[in-house]
């Protein structure tokens, strides 16, 4: 795995522990049916989810306001280490197609990591959300 210096100013990272075991955190953020369950705060929800796990695959969500408006989401995965690691970013379509920035997302671009590390008993997890810019970061 590929080590990456995290530079406060432009990137969001969250430190985790949690009392279950690794492939539980990996099937949370792998499997659409639990993912849409806990994947953005309420009183959004997620109404759509497609996941193509793999490199190049498609990482879809639909966030759904109170206001019950969609904001769909697609990315491209990067890496995917199963029960170790996923990164995903919304600056590429599946394929590795260049995006082009959407209006739900106000042209926000990132690449998001999940790291998963066992951590006795149950699992350490790291989300980091790299940004090109401070402005993005703070919007994000």
């Amino acid at each position: 795995m590929t080590t990456m210096a995290i530079n406060p100013d432009l990137d969001l990272q969250l430190v985790r522990i949690v009392d279950i075991a690794p492939e539980l955190v990996w099937q949370a953020y792998t499997q659409p049916e639990l993912l849409t369950q806990w994947f953005c705060p309420k009183p959004w929800t997620v109404s759509a989810c497609e996941i193509d796990l793999r490199p190049g695959g498609r990482f879809h969500t639909v966030m759904r306001s109170p206001k019950r408006e969609e904001f769909p989401a697609d990315g491209c995965y990067l890496e995917v280490v199963p029960n170790r690691r996923l990164v995903w970013t919304n600056g590429l379509q599946p394929g590795y197609r260049p995006a082009v920035p959407s209006v739900s997302d106000e042209g926000l671009q990132f690449t998001a990591v999940i790291d998963i590390a066992r951590h006795g008993t149950g699992t350490k997890y790291t989300a980091t959300v790299l940004h090109a810019d401070a402005a993005s970061q703070q919007r994000h």
